[in-house]
C-alpha cells in the first residue's frame, strides 16, 4: 500500500484498539447488556434511514446480527464487566480468526492451507499460554466469556461468507436491528428493572462519550475507511493491520489504567498474533483484490 493508505490503516487499527479502553471507561455505571443495546441503537439510528438494506434475505441479516453483533459484543461486554482487562480482551478476541478457519472447514468444506493449520495450532498454543498465565487477576469466567465472544464472531464470519452478501456497511447497520430489544430484555432479567431504570436515568457523560466513540467512530467511521482500503488493495495487504489493534489496546490500558500484562500474557499474546498473521498469509503470495464474499468476511471481522 502507499504511504497515505498505510497511515489510514494504522489509524483505523488505533481507533479499534483504543475502543476497548473506551468501552471499559464508559461501562462503569451502566450494566453491560444494556450498554450493548445502547451502542447498537446508536449504530442503527439514524444510519438506517440513509443506507439501503443489503441485498440479502432476512435470515442472513438476522444471523449476522445474532452472532457478529449480539453474541460477540454481548459476551465481550459481560467479560469486561467480569474483570477482563481491555488490552487482554482485544488480544483474546483475535481468536476469531482461528474459530473462523475451523468452522469454515467444517461447515463450508473450505480445506485450510498448511499455513492456516500452522497458524491455528500456534494461535491455540498462545491462548493456552494466556489462559494458564492469567496471574490470578483475570477471573476464569471472564476469559471464558471473551472466548465465547470470539467464537460468536467466528460463526458470524462464516454466516456472512456463506451468504456472499455485498455491501458490508449496510449489513452492519441493518443487522444492528437484532441487538437492542434482546439485550434490553436480558438486562432486565439479569440486572433487574430497578438497576436498568437507574442506569438510564443517570446515564453519565462518560457513557455518552463512550457510546459515541464505539458506535460512531469505531463502527461507522472506522469501518468506512477500512472498507475503502479493501476496495483498493488486496486483503493480504490490509488485514494484517488489524493486528495492531490489540497492541494499541494493551498499550493504552497500560498507560491509562495501569493494567500491565504479565510475562505469560505478553508471550502468549505474541504467539497468538503470530499465528493469526501466518493464518492470514495468502496462498502462493498472489496479489489480488478480494472476491466479494472474501471481502465481506474480512470487513465484518474488522468491526471489533
Amino acid at each position: 500500500m502507499n504511504v497515505r493508505d498505510s497511515a489510514l490503516a494504522a489509524l483505523v487499527a488505533a481507533i479499534w484498539g483504543f475502543n476497548f479502553v473506551v468501552i471499559d471507561w464508559g461501562m462503569a455505571d451502566v450494566p453491560p447488556l444494556l450498554f450493548v443495546a445502547i451502542r447498537f441503537t446508536a449504530v442503527m439510528v439514524p444510519a438506517i434511514y440513509f443506507i439501503a438494506r443489503p441485498r440479502a434475505p432476512w435470515r442472513t441479516i438476522v444471523g449476522v446480527g445474532c452472532f457478529m453483533s449480539l453474541g460477540q459484543f454481548g459476551f465481550l461486554y459481560l467479560s469486561m464487566a467480569a474483570g477482563m482487562p481491555p488490552g487482554l480482551a482485544a488480544l483474546v478476541l483475535q481468536a476469531q480468526v482461528v474459530f473462523t478457519i475451523v468452522i469454515a472447514a467444517g461447515v463450508l468444506r473450505e480445506v485450510p492451507t498448511a499455513a492456516q493449520v500452522a497458524g491455528v495450532v500456534l494461535g491455540v498454543v498462545g491462548l493456552v499460554v494466556v489462559g494458564t498465565g492469567r496471574g490470578g487477576h483475570v477471573p476464569a469466567v471472564a476469559l471464558g466469556l471473551c472466548l465465547l465472544g470470539a467464537l460468536s464472531w467466528g460463526i458470524g464470519n462464516v454466516v456472512a461468507r456463506a451468504a456472499r452478501v455485498s455491501g458490508g456497511l449496510s449489513l452492519t447497520v441493518w443487522s444492528a436491528l437484532v441487538v437492542p430489544v434482546p439485550m434490553v430484555v436480558l438486562s432486565l432479567l439479569v440486572d433487574g428493572p430497578t438497576v436498568v431504570a437507574s442506569a438510564l436515568a443517570g446515564f453519565s457523560w462518560q457513557a455518552a462519550v463512550s457510546t459515541a466513540y464505539t458506535a460512531g467512530l469505531a463502527s461507522l467511521v472506522g469501518y468506512g475507511i477500512f472498507n475503502g482500503l479493501l476496495a483498493r488493495w488486496p486483503s493480504s495487504a490490509v488485514v494484517p493491520w488489524i493486528l495492531l489493534a490489540p497492541v494499541v489496546a494493551m498499550a493504552s490500558a497500560w498507560a491509562l489504567l495501569d493494567q500491565r500484562p504479565n510475562a505469560a500474557e505478553a508471550g502468549g499474546g505474541v504467539l497468538l498474533l503470530v499465528g493469526v498473521l501466518i493464518a492470514l498469509r495468502p496462498a502462493g503470495g498472489i496479489r489480488r483484490r478480494p472476491a466479494p464474499a472474501e471481502a465481506e468476511v474480512i470487513e465484518e471481522a474488522a468491526l471489533s
